[in-house]
């Protein structure tokens, strides 16, 4: 992979001279290839004789039942896992400052197939001494939106679900609150731009139908144009707004090619 290549390079040369932990963080939309470039550069940086470990936002989802409680309380989209808002951002910060005080630490792991944290004991253990932790999520970076851009909503699922922005405004009141401090903690970031919302959304559906193939309790092709629904403002945004302040941005094709 000559991207993995290229970027293993250059993190290198970020790594010189570089104190204690170092994070890295690869943000990009749903099927912009943010997990197959993480493990490759895990891979390299492993062959390199560094201490590696991975985490992915995702991993960091709120459980299911948290999730329910949030749903009941604010507003019932919050029990679809994505946005912000569903995520334990303290428990990423707690991994975080366990790895960069030298122990070794659980990795979080959510399993998608049912909606849930992994328990804790499956957890992977990064290794005592971590130098490098590959952090990758879907909003990853992400800044909150001005209060106006929150007035009209971007698609059907909000228009017929959330007509008062009860639960867009919500998240990105989360956003502004409780995620700065998990961006602050990342190194560099690194930003997979995708094309445009369309590109991304043929993306997702390219995963969902392969997993189809192996799992017939996938989403069906409506459920999954209704998913990803939950995401788009944000993603959206993101295109918009994060290449100018990622350290690197990397456009991509409709290929997933760098351009």
């Amino acid at each position: 992979m000559a991207l993995a290549e290229d970027l293993h390079e250059l993190l290198i040369s970020w790594l010189d001279g570089h104190p204690g932990l170092f994070v890295l963080g690869v943000s990009g939309a749903q099927g912009s290839g943010k997990s197959t470039l993480v493990a490759e550069l895990a891979q390299r940086l492993s062959a390199d004789g560094l201490r590696v470990a991975t985490l992915s936002l995702d991993d960091l989802y709120r459980t299911r039942a948290e999730r329910q409680i949030l749903a009941g309380q604010v507003h019932p989209l919050f029990a679809t896992r994505g946005v912000p808002g569903t995520h334990d951002v303290a428990l990423g910060l707690a991994t975080i400052a366990a790895l960069a005080r030298g122990e070794a630490a659980r990795l979080p792991r959510f399993e998608k197939g049912c909606d849930d944290r992994a328990p804790e004991g499956e957890w992977p253990l990064a290794p005592a001494d971590t130098q490098v932790l590959l952090l990758e999520g879907w909003c990853l970076g992400a800044a909150p939106q001005p209060a106006a851009d929150l007035a009209l909503p971007v698609n059907s699922l909000e228009a017929a679900e959330d007509p008062d922005g009860t639960w867009r405004g919500y998240a990105n009141t989360a956003l502004s609150r409780d995620y700065p401090a998990l961006w602050a903690r990342i190194d560099r970031l690194v930003f997979l731009a995708a094309p445009d919302w369309a590109v991304v959304a043929h993306w997702r559906e390219q995963q969902e139908a392969e997993l189809r193939q192996r799992a017939p309790a996938a989403m069906t092709p409506a459920e999954v144009t209704r998913f990803i629904q939950h995401y788009e403002r944000l993603t959206r945004w993101m295109l918009a707004e994060l290449p100018d302040r990622a350290d690197l941005t990397l456009r991509l094709d409709t290929e997933r090619r760098v351009i």
